[in-house]
């Protein structure tokens, strides 16, 4: 549907648009240090991290933690470290013992 282009490199272009983008501010005269350091900006972030920290703790630390302790954690890294330590001892994985057996006798 969507022709995305090759997400490879995707972090080494961040890194470098971000660096063209303070070459091009500098350029024009901008001071990121006075901007980043002003009242204004510093009341601006602590205004939205206080709703950030409001969306967490009312709407979604409950799920959130729910998803990685119940689901991630217990179900799907405490099996796959049991399996990679059954994988190490030579034996069969959950998967091979509750799969169920095919015997061809004629």
């Amino acid at each position: 549907m969507f022709n995305y282009p090759n997400e490879k490199g995707g972090l080494v272009k961040f890194i470098i648009i971000i660096v063209i983008a303070i070459i091009v501010l500098s350029y024009f005269g901008f001071n990121l240090r006075s901007i980043v350091e002003s009242p204004t900006t510093q009341g601006n972030l602590s205004y939205v991290w206080g709703g950030v920290l409001y969306v967490w703790t009312n709407y979604l630390e409950r799920p959130a933690s729910y998803l990685w302790n119940d689901i991630f954690v217990n179900l799907l890294w405490n099996s796959f470290v049991d399996n990679l330590e059954r994988i190490k001892g030579g034996e069969a994985t959950t998967i091979e013992e509750l799969a169920p057996q095919i015997n061809f006798q004629n």
